[in-house]
């Protein structure tokens, strides 16, 4: 029976975190900051930690890789956009929008992983469709119901079609797929990421169904929630932009569920929403500020989970 959730998370320790031009132009989230390209990592850096410090007290066993100094890449600290794993052996490489994005991707991860004692059978790389301009960035593109085989995505210009066709059709997953849209000062966007309207746990999916303008859509998402027994808790456009769709649920040691959101999202939820996810799983909370205002990605991001097998 595949697994929801895993105790296993992969990490990359920041080496030049900072805001990014390329991925800001389809990221509303990013803001630029006065303070030094130093002081900011040095700030990422000590979030991270701490973040880390969090899961581990929580029984989570956390992978930290440190990032590379060269090439730059101000947006290693979010891993889970280059690569997925999967309880077959699987390890899947995605196609990325931005091109200085690309170089995240590090194949001494995947050895390192295998070191540690995971399987890996089958490297599935879906990168070459960057050079026909198509993308999908894995978990931030693809929220996966692991259990019952669904992938829900939202299209954008880094979530398209052929590529998430593509996957499912390798993966044997069903798509359930959508236009998600935000307005900002009377602008109506594309969402970028599925990860950030929507999280998928053991037991309850966190959705921003006003995200989703088409009625038959939306009506579709829900129907699929409900036949897999989610409980589903709505969250609105205001708490979306405060990253309160960006969480992931992890186990801890104990096999207890533990659902990660920021302060950020903490902050923007009420009472009685906070109270049903606390039904269902623990909660931990990391203050992360300076990755969400630069980086435009909160904690969900930050977390490449791990479901290879043991060798």
């Amino acid at each position: 029976m595949p697994l929801q959730t895993t105790s296993n998370i992969l990490m990359v320790r920041p080496a030049n975190f900072g805001f990014n031009p390329e991925t800001a132009e389809s990221n509303f989230y990013q803001k630029r900051d006065a303070r030094t390209p130093q002081e900011i990592n040095k700030a990422a850096q000590k979030e991270f930690d701490d973040f880390v410090s969090l899961l581990d007290e929580k029984g989570v066993n956390v992978i930290v890789v440190e990032d590379t100094e060269d090439p730059k890449k101000t947006d290693a600290i979010f891993p889970n956009n280059w690569f997925s794993t999967h309880e077959n052996g699987n390890v899947v490489l995605y196609p990325m929008f931005s091109a200085n994005r690309r170089f995240e991707r590090r194949m001494d991860i995947v050895e390192m992983l295998m070191k540690k004692g995971f399987k890996v059978d089958e490297i599935v790389d879906l990168t070459f469709f960057e050079k026909d301009n198509q993308f999908l960035e894995g978990t931030g593109s693809l929220v996966l119901d692991r259990v019952h085989k669904i992938a829900y995505a939202c299209k954008s210009v880094r979530t398209h079609e052929v590529p998430l066709a593509y996957f499912c059709r390798l993966m044997d997953y069903e798509e359930v797929v959508f236009d998600a849209a935000q307005s900002i000062d009377g602008i109506v966007s594309s969402i970028y990421h599925t990860n950030v309207m929507m999280h998928v746990g053991s037991e309850l999916a966190i959705v921003c169904l006003d995200s989703i303008p088409v009625a038959t859509e939306k009506l579709r998402l829900q129907k699929f929630l409900g036949k897999t027994g989610k409980k589903m808790i709505p969250i609105t456009e205001k708490q979306k932009f405060n990253f309160a769709g960006n969480m992931l649920e992890v186990q801890g040691k104990e096999g207890n569920k533990i659902t990660v959101m920021s302060e950020t999202a903490r902050q923007s939820l009420g009472d009685v929403q906070l109270n049903a996810i606390k039904r269902y799983t623990d909660v931990i909370v990391p203050k992360i500020p300076t990755i969400e205002k630069l980086g435009g990605g909160s904690v969900r991001c930050m977390m490449a989970e791990i479901f290879l097998p043991s060798m």
